[in-house]
């Protein structure tokens, strides 16, 4: 009998069975996501578990220890200014120059000392109005037109950029920064007061990058001029970076700084016979309008949030 080449059986489970079930690379990190997530809540409880049982132990050990309980910012005492920058009235440093004013009552008296400590507990009236902590943190990227002023309130009747977000929350917010009239661009909202605090301190440094559109192309020896430093009537304006949008238009000047002072852009072209026809503000703190269309608003992302408060770490 004449031997053939015995067939290979099919083996579906075999070698090659791993190609068939792969998972997609889509679902592989859908999978490491839920993991991650189940992993850092596990932590969590675990620490929770320890604190706990370390209070229940000091407690039994020493009665007079006090029991264990979360962290809760209504609960602690805190600068005055700090307090009304949570309630969504105003940035830190706005609210400690109201204190200063007289603007504020604590339990019915003055306090005209921003490191006054509060709590919750405590009755606090800013202009008589009523205050509390927010609760709930909102964040709102405007891509702000021109003829708007950026303030909370008018007393000439003014359009303002409050107008602008009126239907996006019920929470009370204001602007971080300014921007004047005439100029356009990114703006931020939150009453997130401690984030408001760090991207308006000077020693933070926080970027922001305007596009110029000047009465006339800036002369070469006027962009060393600007890049080398001006001073102005308040003092030195250091530039990060300066450049033309358009090599054949000269009239076109991206310009990157990091004061925050009053009309620094526009002062500093204005201290060199330039006019400044528009200015608009493309990013501030990593934060673009991409997307975003003149006169309209859009939540930040909790990427975008994450970003900004630990924007600038580690950089000194």
């Amino acid at each position: 009998m004449k031997k053939g080449i015995p067939k290979k059986k099919s083996n579906p489970s075999g070698s090659f069975s791993k190609f068939h079930t792969k998972k997609s690379n889509a679902a592989i990190k859908e999978q490491f996501k839920q993991e991650k997530r189940q992993w850092k809540k596990e932590r969590e409880d675990f620490f929770d578990e320890r604190r706990k049982s370390a209070a229940q132990n000091a407690t039994t050990t020493n009665p007079k220890a006090p029991k264990y309980e979360p962290r809760n910012i209504n609960q602690e005492l805190m600068p005055l200014n700090k307090f009304i920058a949570h309630s969504g009235v105003a940035a830190r440093r706005e609210a400690a120059e109201m204190v200063k004013q007289g603007l504020v009552k604590v339990n019915g008296n003055v306090i005209t000392e921003p490191g006054h400590k509060v709590s919750s507990k405590d009755d606090i009236r800013v202009k008589g109005k009523k205050i509390s902590i927010q609760k709930d943190l909102v964040y709102i990227l405007l891509n702000k037109p021109k003829d708007y002023i950026t303030t909370t309130d008018d007393p000439q009747g003014r359009k303002t950029v409050l107008d602008l977000i009126r239907n996006a929350t019920s929470d009370r917010v204001y602007p971080i920064g300014r921007l004047d009239r005439n100029t356009s661009g990114v703006l931020l909202f939150t009453n997130d007061g401690e984030l408001a605090q760090k991207l308006t301190h000077p020693r933070n440094e926080i970027k922001k990058v305007y596009q110029a559109t000047l009465n006339k192309p800036l002369e070469k020896n006027d962009f060393d001029a600007i890049l080398k430093g001006l001073i102005l009537e308040d003092g030195p304006a250091p530039v990060d970076v300066l450049a033309y949008s358009d090599l054949k238009d000269k009239t076109q000047v991206g310009i990157e700084i990091h004061s925050g002072r009053n009309r620094i852009v526009r002062r500093i072209f204005e201290h060199l016979g330039y006019d400044v026809k528009n200015l608009d503000r493309v990013t501030f703190a990593g934060l673009t309008k991409k997307n975003v269309d003149r006169g309209k608003w859009r939540f930040l992302t909790e990427k975008e949030v994450r970003d900004l408060k630990y924007f600038g770490k580690g950089k000194r």
